[in-house]
């Protein structure tokens, strides 16, 4: 029977010294007995699957809106290849796995409904409110507004877990992180398993809305052969394989793509940190730079295929057209909320008065929780006079 000593002794002993070990915690904001077969980051991680953030993203948008079509990526299966990716650099580099999948379960609770424009959106309406961020967001949902104890607001996730929300990216100023969170630190670096976790979101979200632009007729192949990622995965593919079936071909191109830009992580992550000898996780904090890295090559690389990608799919005229019609109809929502509170659902009109930030962070959480889906139809309910309310 293996129990959380054990799981916190292994570590000690298998993961490397600068890997973040559980029985180093900070703990939680709340003080709460560990569990007797868990360490403080499983839980962390189960307790983040368990909520209903988390699965509310199984209808949110990743580029393509859910009802284009069930082939394309939505916030759940793009989280879940984000895990399984940052699960396996984290292994080779001899880090924490648990915490390193936590936090890549966690990274996008706070994702609005239809994808980065409604985030811009929302913080155009926020502007005097401090603005929207969705890893802000993402702290909020597991720090307030996930209800599940009876003791305590959220999720009570550890201190590790929640840097990891907040700071995986490297977006946010520090003076606005300085200011809302102080406990966390916002003039360091996170943890190598943070800084894996972020990688790998860039890592899968490129080659996966590669895949889907493709897929959709979005991304043209014979622009993709100027690519050089591109170009060389595919030479790859044709030396070892001939008259495949052309979904086939395009599968095994982007798995190769993902291999090989993991593989180059890996090896030039390994590097810097032998480089500027790190010994301890509390070595990671005090690096100039963050340490989980491609190499130069690789990044020169990879910042063209990010603008191919820019430039024609997230910028392609049906892309545009469905962002900028949910732009429309949430600022047309925000609005009918701020100006008839009285129309919002009990449970979270309750929350007016109780909440320190006031009615319009009320109305952006309220938003920046809702699915694709429940955004359309609470449009409907709210516009269209022959819809039931």
């Amino acid at each position: 029977m293996l129990t959380r000593k054990e799981i916190e002794s292994w570590e000690e002993k298998a993961l490397a010294p600068y890997a973040m070990k559980s029985s180093h915690s900070k703990g939680r904001k709340y003080k709460e007995e560990e569990h007797p077969y868990r360490s403080i980051y499983q839980r962390d991680r189960d307790r983040i699957i368990h909520c209903a953030a988390f699965r509310r993203l199984e209808y949110k948008t990743q580029v393509f809106v859910y009802h284009e079509g069930d082939y394309y990526r939505t916030r759940l299966t793009h989280t879940l290849e984000v895990s399984q990716i940052a699960r396996t650099i984290s292994k080779a580099l001899k880090l924490n796995e648990d915490l390193t999948e936590a936090i890549a379960l966690a990274h996008d609770l706070g994702h609005t409904p239809f994808g980065h424009a409604v985030e811009d959106t929302l913080n155009e309406l926020m502007s005097d409110e401090g603005g929207f961020n969705h890893n802000i967001q993402g702290l909020r949902v597991v720090d307030i507004l996930e209800e599940r104890y009876p003791r305590f607001k959220g999720l009570n996730l550890s201190w590790e877990t929640r840097e990891g929300i907040l700071k995986h990216s490297v977006g946010l100023s520090k003076k606005d992180l300085l200011k809302e969170f102080p406990e966390l630190e916002p003039e360091t670096h996170p943890t190598l398993e943070a800084q894996v976790m972020d990688v790998a979101d860039e890592i899968a979200y490129d080659s996966h809305d590669l895949d889907d632009g493709v897929k959709s007729g979005m991304l043209i192949r014979e622009e993709l052969k100027n690519i050089k990622l591109w170009q060389y995965n595919e030479e790859r593919v044709n030396k070892e394989y001939s008259n495949l079936p052309r979904e086939l071909k395009d599968y095994l191109i982007i798995r190769n793509l993902i291999n090989l830009q993991v593989t180059d992580l890996i090896k030039n992550s390994f590097k810097n940190i032998k480089k500027v000898e790190i010994n301890s996780f509390e070595d990671v904090k005090k690096t100039p730079t963050r340490l989980i890295s491609f190499s130069k090559s690789m990044q020169a690389d990879r910042e063209e295929l990010r603008q191919f990608l820019f430039k024609t799919l997230y910028c392609h005229w049906r892309v545009l057209r469905m962002s900028d019609k949910a732009k429309r109809f949430i600022k047309a929502l925000f609005y009918v909320y701020l100006n008839n509170p009285e129309i919002i659902p009990p449970s979270f009109r309750k929350k007016i008065k109780k909440d320190s930030k006031g009615l319009k962070r009320v109305i952006c959480d309220y938003i920046a929780g809702m699915t694709d889906r429940y955004a359309l139809e609470e449009y409907k309910k709210l516009f269209d006079p022959y819809e039931r309310v």
